[in-house]
């Protein structure tokens, strides 16, 4: 978690989950924890504005009971159980999420999955790999290295993230030009619904034109249909050959014009990511719009992508390969989220994807409605993820509210969703949407959204998955 609460902290706290449903718990061998401690900490995730709270010794959520299944059966149980006393439950992994997604509300089951940590099966012939959702990215990663296989799958939450958290995201991984996002991985999935019923599916193959895909139905539904606990993802062998380069461009607009170009001409390098000038001084001590590139494979492949990237870089600045490396070895950190909030900054990020015709106009709106409102410091951007129609803008703001931080924090977020949605592009493109977006999905989705309703209706009737995350279910926060 981003930091921890003051020692002494939880003396006294809301009443538990009542003793009727703790006892079938108890009964079914559940695994179960109502001290005041644990609820506490699986009150939160994340979320950047639950970082002051623990800071002040305030309790953001109460959950009433965390439970932590070791098996898909004892999940099954467990909602089983919930939905007969109409609780709510929370699935949880790493809890890594910025968003709330994984904030387990008052009075809540909070269902701690990381006891579904086991590797499966890995079928070297075929390059896939059936693990459990609860194991963690750096298990996953040194299995398949120690066979000769990686994933390729590398969020900036990697050290702290599971299977089932990507999954219920759509996570995307910092490589993922090259190995793509989870959803591309995703080949077959174990779910249980709200009822407690366990369904398989996928695992068919590569392919399947069996009707809609129904594993995609729940990649990304955050916990409000069901809850994965197991997946079957593709792997890949590890890269024998990798280069890097890094260009100089003088205006960012330029440097996306040259991502496109790379992208739409069949190049697909593993990293290919843009920074404007505050990030690039901030990160690379470099007065310029930094794009650093990795790609790595085999060394044909990678030779030929390398070079339609200098052909297309051929008038920006060519910078020092030893930028990848600077990228590399902080790539990861966030210590100093917590200590910014605490503070009295308010620091957070906003990811978003569209194509790129609106790209340019889309970084122009956001940056403008950020740097209007009156307590905003600083408003930047890198692009990082590309694609042959699009890409993925990663703006960072920082403010100074000098009254109500959550107040600012909120009209912060109104103002970026806005100018995003405006501008034709995506609401998220691999955070997903927790509840912090909740409140957005209905526009974002337009005309669809109530077939959104519609599935969550009928998966889940009592309402008991996740409620408040996903825009459905429940109230936005």
């Amino acid at each position: 978690m981003p930091n921890d609460y003051p020692l002494g902290l939880r003396g006294s706290g809301p009443d538990p989950s009542p003793s009727a449903l703790l006892g079938e718990f108890e009964r079914e061998g559940i695994d179960f924890d109502t001290s005041l401690t644990q609820r506490a900490d699986h009150g939160r995730d994340w979320w950047p504005l639950s970082i002051v709270d623990v800071a002040a010794g305030r309790v953001p959520h109460w959950p009433g009971v965390v439970v932590r299944p070791t098996r898909t059966e004892e999940v099954s149980r467990v909602l089983a159980i919930a939905s007969r006393h109409r609780v709510p439950v929370t699935p949880q992994g790493g809890r890594s999420g910025v968003l709330g997604g994984a904030v387990a509300p008052d009075g809540a089951i909070a269902m701690d999955l990381t006891g579904l940590d086991r590797i499966v099966h890995l079928d070297e012939t075929s390059g896939t790999l059936s693990v459990e959702a609860g194991t963690f990215g750096p298990d996953v990663e040194a299995y398949l290295n120690a066979r000769g296989f990686t994933l390729g799958h590398f969020p900036q939450s990697f050290d702290i993230s599971t299977v089932g958290g990507w999954l219920a995201c759509r996570g995307a991984g910092q490589f993922s030009n090259r190995y793509g996002k989870i959803e591309d991985m995703v080949r077959g999935l174990t779910v249980v619904l709200a009822s407690g019923d366990v369904v398989e599916v996928g695992d068919r193959g590569p392919r399947q034109a069996v009707g809609p895909s129904l594993v995609q139905l729940f990649v990304g539904s955050e916990g409000t249909l069901g809850v994965i606990t197991r997946a079957t993802l593709v792997v890949r062998a590890i890269a024998p050959y990798a280069e890097r380069s890094a260009y100089g461009f003088t205006s960012f607009d330029r440097g996306l014009e040259a991502c496109r170009r790379i992208l739409q001409r069949g190049a697909s390098p593993a990293v290919l990511r843009l920074y404007d000038e505050s990030e690039s001084n901030r990160i690379f001590a470099a007065d310029t719009n930094v794009l650093i590139v990795l790609d790595e494979g085999d060394h044909a492949l990678v030779g030929a992508a390398m070079s339609i990237v200098a052909e297309e870089c051929s008038g920006a600045a060519t910078l020092e390969d030893a930028h990848v490396a600077t990228w590399l070895d902080h790539r990861n950190d966030v210590s100093a989220l917590a200590p910014l909030w605490e503070s009295g900054l308010v620091v957070d990020t906003i990811e978003v994807a569209g194509p790129w015709s609106t790209l340019a106009t889309m970084r122009e709106r956001v940056v403008s409605a950020l740097e209007a409102l009156p307590s905003t410091l600083v408003v930047s951007v890198h692009q990082s993820h590309a694609y042959v129609d699009g890409a993925c803008l990663y703006f960072t703001f920082a403010g100074r509210p000098e009254v109500d931080t959550v107040a600012y924090y909120r009209l912060a977020w109104d103002v970026a969703t806005r100018a995003v949605l405006s501008s034709g592009g995506s609401l998220s493109h691999h955070h997903g949407v927790g509840r912090n977006r909740a409140r957005f999905v209905r526009e974002a989705l337009g005309s669809a959204y109530p077939l959104l309703v519609t599935l969550k209706e009928t998966l889940d009737p009592l309402g008991i998955m996740n409620p408040g995350a996903l825009g459905v279910g429940g109230d936005a926060w």
